[in-house]
C-alpha cells in the first residue's frame, strides 16, 4: 500500500502540472505522513545531505560555464567552422547545425542549453535558406539531446555520484556514443535534404576557409581538450574542471572574443543560479524519493519481478531500455537517474554489464526523452524559438527519434563503443 501511495501521489501531482522537483518532494512527504513510521525530518535531512557533495559541485559550475559560453560569441564561431566543413554538401545547413550542436555539447553539458544557444541562431537561418521550419526546429531539438552524451555531461555527473562510478571514466566513455548519435542524425538530415532538394552552399569548401574558421573558433574548440585532458592527466578533478571551464569561458568571452561585457555578468549569474536551484531541488527531492523506495525494498521487488519474466540477457536489457524510454517521456533526466540507478544498476551488473557502460546506456536512453512528449524539454525550447506547436514538432521529430533508437541499440549491444577509449586511456 505504501508503494501505491508514493507513486499514486506522485502521478497525481504530475497530472496537476506540479513541477517535477516539487512533485517528488510532496509525494515523499505524503508517504511519510501515511506510514507514520518515518519522521518528517527525514525529508529535510535528505534535501540537505543529498546536495552536500563535492562531485555534485560540478553541476552548478558546468551550468554557469554553458551560460557564459552561450552568450560569449562561441556559438556563432562554432557554426562557421561546422559550415566550412559540411556546408557545401546536400543539406549542408542542416548538417552544419548538427555538427555545431555536437561542438557545443562538448561545452555546455546540457540538452536544453544546447537547443537554446544554437536554435536561436540556426532555426531562422535555416528557414531563410529555404528549409521547412518544422524540419529545421526538429533538427536542432534532436541534435541538442547530444548535449548530455558528449562530455562534459551533467547527467553523467549525477550518475557517477549515485552509482559510485568514476565521472572521468563516464566522460571518456561518452565520446564515441555521442559521435554515433550525431552520425545517425546527420544521416537522416542528408537523406531528407536530398529528398526535398535542399542544396548546400554554392561555393566549394577550401582548406583556407576551413583553416580560417577553425582559427576563429580555436578558443572554443580547445575547451573539451582542457577539460578531458586535465581530468585524465591527473591535473584536476571533474569538479575542478568545471570551475576551470567557467574561468576559461569568462576569459574567452570578455577578452578573447570580446562579445561579453561586465554588464552582462549579473544576468548570466542570475540565470545560472535559477537553473542550478531548479536542478538541486530535483536532486534533493529525487534522492529522498529514492531513499524511501529503498526503505520499502521496492528496488529488490522490481529486480525480482524482472528476473522472473526472463533470465535471458537480451530480453532483460531490452525491458530495461523500454522502461527507461517510457520514464524519459514523463520524468526529468536527473530525477530518473537518481531514482532508477539503485534499482537497475544491480540488475545490469548481474547481467554482466560494466557500470560505466550501463551508465552510458542510461544517459542515451534518457537523452531520447528530451525529444519525446509529453515532457520533451527540447521540444518546448524549440517550440518557443520557432513558434511551432508541440504537436507539429512532435510529428517532425519522429525520424530523428528512430535514428536515435538505432544508435541506442548499437551502444547497448556493442560495449566496446563505450569502453574502448577508457582502456586506451589507461
Amino acid at each position: 500500500m505504501t508503494t501505491i501511495v508514493l507513486f499514486g501521489t506522485f502521478a497525481l501531482f504530475l497530472l496537476l502540472s506540479v513541477p517535477i522537483g516539487i512533485a517528488l518532494g510532496l509525494s515523499t512527504l505524503a508517504t511519510i505522513f501515511y506510514t507514520g513510521a518515518i519522521p518528517v525530518q527525514f525529508l529535510m535531512k535528505e534535501l540537505v545531505t543529498s546536495v552536500d557533495s563535492f562531485p555534485l559541485m560540478a553541476v552548478p559550475f558546468f551550468i554557469l560555464a554553458g551560460e557564459i559560453m552561450g552568450k560569449g560569441g562561441i556559438s556563432e564561431r562554432l557554426f562557421n567552422f561546422a559550415n566550412a566543413l559540411v556546408g557545401n554538401k546536400t543539406g549542408g545547413f542542416a548538417m552544419a547545425t548538427i555538427v555545431t550542436c555536437m561542438f557545443f555539447a562538448a561545452i555546455s553539458g546540457s540538452g536544453p542549453a544546447t537547443v537554446a544557444a544554437i536554435g536561436g541562431i540556426m532555426i531562422p537561418a535555416m528557414v531563410r535558406q529555404g528549409y521547412d521550419k518544422k524540419f529545421a526546429t526538429a533538427t536542432v531539438a534532436a541534435a541538442g539531446s547530444i548535449g548530455v552524451i558528449i562530455p562534459p555531461s551533467i547527467p553523467m555527473v549525477i550518475y557517477g555520484v549515485v552509482g559510485g562510478a568514476s565521472i572521468g571514466d563516464m566522460f571518456i566513455a561518452g565520446i564515441i556514443p555521442g559521435f554515433i548519435v550525431g552520425g545517425a542524425l546527420l544521416a537522416w538530415a542528408y537523406i531528407y535534404s536530398r529528398q526535398q532538394g535542399y542544396k548546400g552552399l554554392a561555393e566549394k569548401t577550401s582548406l583556407a576557409t576551413i583553416g580560417k574558421t577553425f582559427w576563429e573558433a580555436k578558443w572554443a574548440l580547445v575547451i573539451p581538450v582542457i577539460i578531458l585532458g586535465g581530468i585524465y592527466g591527473g591535473i584536476f578533478t571533474p569538479t575542478e574542471a568545471a570551475v576551470i571551464a567557467v574561468v576559461y569561458g569568462m576569459i574567452a568571452g570578455l577578452f578573447l572574443y570580446r562579445e561579453l561585457s561586465i554588464k552582462d555578468m549579473p544576468k548570466i549569474f542570475a540565470d545560472s543560479a535559477l537553473t542550478t536551484a531548479t536542478v538541486l531541488i530535483i536532486v534533493g527531492s529525487a534522492t529522498a524519493f529514492g531513499r524511501l523506495l529503498t526503505i520499502e525494498q521496492i528496488p529488490t521487488q522490481v529486480a525480482n519481478f524482472m528476473l522472473s519474466i526472463s533470465e535471458n540477457e537480451i530480453i532483460l536489457i531490452l525491458l530495461i531500455t523500454l522502461l527507461l524510454l517510457i520514464v524519459g517521456c514523463f520524468m526529468d533526466t536527473l530525477a530518473a537517474i537518481i531514482i532508477l540507478t539503485p534499482i537497475l544498476l544491480p540488475i545490469a551488473v548481474n547481467l554482466g554489464y560494466d557500470p560505466i557502460h550501463f551508465g552510458i546506456i542510461m544517459v542515451v536512453n534518457l537523452a531520447i526523452g528530451f525529444i519525446t512528449p509529453p515532457l520533451g524539454v527540447n521540444l518546448f525550447v524549440g517550440s518557443g524559438i520557432s513558434g511551432l506547436s508541440i504537436e507539429q514538432l512532435s510529428r517532425a521529430i519522429i525520424p530523428y527519434f528512430f535514428a536515435m533508437i538505432f544508435s541506442l541499440l548499437m551502444i547497448t549491444f556493442i560495449p566496446e563503443l563505450s569502453l574502448w577509449l577508457i582502456s586506451f586511456a589507461e
